[in-house]
């Protein structure tokens, strides 16, 4: 019964170090696969710890509208020889062959910066020349220019002339007092109501 528990046992230790073996030696090829591909950088240079995008941008100047669009990117992870940086450290030059004289720029907080690459003050940003591509016949077409129009010469009324009539003379001629009729007729009516009212009684 012992020798059964025994035999039974080093079978087991056996089984556990070929199964150990298997799998250590494949982790052991993919860390060193991974220790050959990570080139180690000495002295002044950047490695890209900004996770937040895939990349940062490489453009050609320390600005973000420094000649347009970016002239390359830098992945996650990856680094790059650094050759000196602005005076206020926000930006960082590189060694990037597709750039400029061999150069290009990255945004210092997004990258992490080793050494201590010299301090130089930031080239002029460049400024594209802007140039109008207004035909100036289209603009003659559009004026808003007003047309001048003369005004009308005033011209003065003639004076009015108010006319005159001459007065005739009032004649005076003598006329029959026709109120004095109209009275002794208006007399002579009322006697006559008088008097028939007076007969009656």
């Amino acid at each position: 019964m012992k020798r059964l528990w025994f035999r039974l046992s080093l079978w087991i230790t056996i089984l556990a170090s070929v199964l150990g073996l298997v799998l250590a030696v494949p982790a052991a090829i993919s860390v060193r696969a991974q220790a050959v591909s990570t080139p180690t950088m000495s002295g002044n240079y950047i490695t890209n710890t900004y996770t937040t995008e895939p990349f940062v941008n490489v453009r050609a100047g320390p600005s973000s509208v420094y000649y347009g669009n970016p002239i390359g990117e830098l992945p996650v992870g990856a680094t790059a020889p650094a050759l000196a940086v602005t005076s206020g450290r926000d930006w960082i030059e590189i060694s990037f062959s597709s750039g400029p004289n061999g150069t290009g720029w990255v945004y210092a907080p997004y990258v992490t910066l080793t050494g201590s690459p010299p301090i130089i003050e930031p080239p002029p940003t460049f400024t594209p020349i802007v140039v109008s591509t207004i035909d100036p016949a289209i603009i003659a077409t559009f004026s808003l220019k007003p047309t001048e129009t003369r005004l009308p010469t005033f011209t003065p009324p003639a004076p009015l002339v108010i006319p005159t009539f001459p007065v005739s003379p009032v004649e005076t001629s003598p006329h029959f007092p026709f109120g004095f009729v109209i009275i002794g007729l208006g007399i002579i009516g009322l006697l006559g109501i008088v008097i028939s009212i007076v007969g009656r009684r």
